[in-house]
């Protein structure tokens, strides 16, 4: 019996995994499910090969996340390898195309022979559900801006004078437009009035706001063709980017509150050139390698 190295081509929903000896000679090689009985299996049968197992990962977390928790708590040793650093090696190594295979077994080969690969350890649970929370983010906040430019495209279809007047990512512009769409009916509507609606709507300088909208309304009296549903289309763009800041807003609550529970948090907070009032957007790093 003698040491083993294991390399896994990790997936979604599959694996590949290749076992070699200390020669390079393949032992094993196996496609699993993403699926911890498979896993479990998988382990066993390399640990069946030899006194110790050495495993190398393609992935830190996503598709592999279960596959290195397993190996982990069964207190094996994981090395991260990343995809550029394989695609590089396998061009010295001969035999078929790129395969699932082929690029195991490379990663068992890479752990094999080199010692600069640095290992995986069990997940710091605050940095994860950061990970968690600012990757929602990033996803809120590009729905977000896709949102907004949609809902300047439709208003400049109807009242441009309008759309170019108001920074729609805000919540006072934002409101005008759920409530009125068309020059006419700010018009009819009037300065006074409007700011009335307005403050009723908790709108902060609303009599501002008010004055510009209707300074909007008076240098367009022409119709345009579609106004009526388009009109629609803005209150119902306009409603969904408000959610999106709501939703925006308490995330960043949420964010900042996990933050404080960071066992470095005292030490980040205090480098020069922080802000308290945000964490910053590339934190937490990526998975550790």
């Amino acid at each position: 019996m003698a040491a083993i190295w294991a390399g896994i081509d990790a997936g979604k929903t599959h694996h590949h995994c290749v076992a070699i000896d200390e020669s390079g000679r393949r032992l094993l090689s196996r496609r699993v499910s993403n699926d911890e009985p498979e896993l479990l299996e998988l382990l066993a049968a390399v640990l069946a090969l030899g006194d110790e197992a050495t495993w190398g990962i393609d992935l830190a977390d996503g598709g592999a996340a279960l596959a290195i928790a397993v190996l982990l708590n069964h207190d094996q040793p994981v090395h991260y390898i990343s995809g550029r650093a394989i695609h590089r090696a396998s061009e010295s190594y001969r035999g078929e195309g790129k395969t699932d295979a082929k690029d195991a077994a490379v990663i068992a080969d890479q752990v094999r022979v080199r010692r600069d690969l640095n290992p995986l350890r069990a997940g710091d649970e605050t940095v994860i559900d950061l990970k968690i929370l600012t990757g929602r983010r990033t996803d809120l906040v590009a729905d977000r801006t896709r949102t907004v430019n949609r809902l300047r495209a439709q208003l400049s279809g109807i009242f441009p004078s309008l759309e170019r007047a108001l920074d729609l990512t805000n919540t006072g512009p934002l409101t005008l437009v759920t409530g009125y769409q068309t020059p006419a009916a700010i018009r009819r509507l009037g300065a006074k009035r409007l700011e009335t609606w307005l403050r009723d709507h908790h709108v902060v300088r609303a009599d501002k706001l008010a004055e510009t909208a209707v300074q909007a309304a008076e240098r367009q009296h022409t119709s345009l063709p579609g106004e009526k549903l388009t009109a629609e289309m803005v209150h119902t763009l306009a409603q969904e980017v408000m959610a999106l800041n709501q939703q925006v807003a308490e995330l960043d609550k949420l964010i900042e509150a996990r933050f404080r529970d960071h066992h470095h948090f005292e030490v980040i907070t205090s480098m020069p050139g922080w802000e308290s009032s945000s964490v910053p957007s590339s934190w937490p790093p990526p998975a550790a390698t």
